[in-house]
């Protein structure tokens, strides 16, 4: 796993319970406090509180934060495969890095993805559930075929998309992980981390892929700073911590981008 990277900190503002007027300016405040990555997440309906209060779709509104930001990195944690076409999502994908790409530089648009898990969206919308295997199934053949469609649109991503790929499962999961990620998101503990990086290793070695530039990522959550020192020691560097409105605390934020700061000698 890569370590020799600064530590980033991500923000997953939740797209429920709020108007979109709030989202947006959370965007604004977030970039501007300085954290290195915004997420959403790519589902239906809200996950906790009134469930069927108010929620906005994933990837429409990574549309306008690629135009609306100017510096930070952005994506789903994460994009649900089972939603949309492979080769649409690679599609949509390159279209919304070319957006976010601003004054000549590369995009800043971050893939990430995953089976699906919410059946509220599934049923409502209309998709197959299935079961937890075939939507791995799924998954992996629709990252081959994302994959290969950026090789072949025209124009072609501004950079190599990152691909970040979150859970824990050893048989499957970690196996993508291992295929085609750059980030890999879990919420392991830290003393089980070593386990689950050798088994990525594993898994690179047996498929013959170099796992060896994988960032580790891991939500902060409830952590306190101890917590966090503790993933930090076990090779995380890229932190992630929902973040829930209408009433955002952005002194919460202020505080993990000091300790952000400290671990980057930057503060």
């Amino acid at each position: 796993m890569l370590l020799d990277t600064p530590v980033r900190l991500g923000v997953q503002l939740q797209p429920q319970h709020v108007s979109y007027a709030q989202l947006r300016d959370a965007v604004l405040r977030l970039e501007d406090a300085g954290v290195d990555i915004l997420f959403n997440w790519d589902h239906f309906f809200p996950l906790s509180g009134d469930p069927d209060g108010l929620h906005f779709e994933s990837w429409t509104m990574l549309g306008a934060w690629a135009e609306q930001t100017e510096r930070v990195e952005f994506g789903a944690l994460v994009n649900c495969n089972s939603y949309r076409n492979p080769d649409l999502q690679a599609d949509m994908a390159r279209t919304i890095d070319h957006i976010s790409a601003k004054g000549g530089d590369t995009g800043r648009f971050i893939f990430g993805t995953g089976a699906g898990w919410f059946q509220r969206d599934y049923e409502e919308y209309g998709y197959d559930f299935g079961t937890p295997g075939s939507r791995l199934r799924d998954l992996s053949k629709g990252l081959e075929r994302i994959t290969k469609r950026w090789d072949e649109l025209n124009p072609p991503p501004t950079r190599r998309i990152p691909i970040l790929i979150g859970g824990s499962g050893e048989q499957k999961t970690l196996r993508l992980v291992a295929r085609y990620a750059d980030i890999w998101h879990s919420f392991v503990a830290p003393d089980h981390l070593a386990h689950k990086v050798a088994v990525i290793e594993r898994w690179g070695e047996e498929d013959g892929h170099d796992t060896s530039g994988i960032v580790m990522s891991n939500e902060l959550g409830r952590h306190d700073t101890a917590a966090a020192d503790a993933l930090f020691d076990a090779g995380v560097r890229l932190f992630t911590i929902g973040f829930r409105g209408p009433d955002y605390d952005y002194d919460l934020i202020t505080r993990w981008l000091a300790w952000r700061d400290a671990k980057n000698g930057t503060a």
